[in-house]
């Protein structure tokens, strides 16, 4: 069966009437992820099932402003870069390769081959400025550093499709992915050959793993067995809270970087 679809971005504002619609775009194939930009609150840019990303501007009623058509299969993961002084995105597809793009330039600025299966996931190093993780189907997950063409690292994280990643804001050496097979494991970039710790849980596949931007040790995740789960890799029982609000696929989540509590 193929399933064709259009996507839209809608995008929500928090006031005191609660959450109001702000904006909604239409584009003509399912939109997969979003990530704002890190030098304009009106801007962001998603990534889209057709292979392209498309660049909004909240503050216009039509769009996109630009679309950067490169990928040629599904782009699956976008993200702009954290750290001061640099404007860049990444994203990642189901082509097996993540491309580099300068929003103010019209096409990518590289290109990064080496996984073997599909790129789910692509998160910049909120620490070390040029520095981007990659999570696959091929059970790996890399670092690439876009001053060097080839891969800096390559972790075999899991012996599962990795479906997310994360870094922790507070140590730039640690990472967190999620995977097929249900858990959730931490690297410690100086040491790849045992995970820091193992998160035992979920039922089915994790699709979103994030660290808190508040505590070191805190993150929360998401999955395919409708849940949400928030652990503490610190404490001798990890798990937190299971939030069973939802009904279907868990697929995305988020922390606040403004209210602690809010996800």
């Amino acid at each position: 069966y193929f399933i064709s679809g259009c996507g839209t971005l809608v995008v929500l504002e928090q006031n005191e009437a609660g959450i109001v619609l702000l904006r909604s775009f239409d584009w003509n194939d399912g939109l997969f992820d979003v990530t704002w930009s890190e030098n304009n609150e009106h801007v962001l840019i998603t990534s889209s099932g057709d292979g392209s990303l498309q660049i909004w501007d909240t503050a216009k009623t039509k769009g996109p402003l630009q679309v950067y058509k490169e990928h040629t299969q599904e782009a699956y993961s976008v993200d702009w870069s954290q750290t001061r002084g640099e404007q860049l995105v990444v994203s990642g597809s189901w082509d097996q390769t993540a491309k580099l793009w300068d929003p103010a330039v019209g096409k990518s600025l590289c290109t990064f081959k080496g996984h073997e299966g599909v790129i789910y996931s692509t998160i910049w190093s909120p620490h070390i400025p040029g520095c981007f993780a990659s999570a696959s189907g091929d059970q790996t997950l890399r670092i690439w550093d876009v001053k060097a063409p080839g891969v800096k690292l390559v972790i075999p994280a899991h012996q599962a499709e990795i479906l997310s990643c994360d870094w922790c804001k507070y140590d730039e050496n640690l990472l967190v992915t999620g995977a097929v097979d249900c858990s959730l494991k931490g690297w410690d970039l100086r040491n790849i050959r045992q995970p820091v710790f193992i998160l035992l849980g979920h039922t089915y596949a994790i699709r979103r793993v994030k660290f808190s931007p508040f505590h070191a040790t805190l993150l929360a995740s998401c999955s395919y067995d409708f849940t949400v789960r928030f652990w503490d890799f610190s404490k001798p029982n990890p798990l937190l809270e299971t939030v069973e609000h939802h009904t279907e696929f868990t697929c995305g989540l988020d922390l606040s970087l403004h209210n602690r509590g809010q996800v």
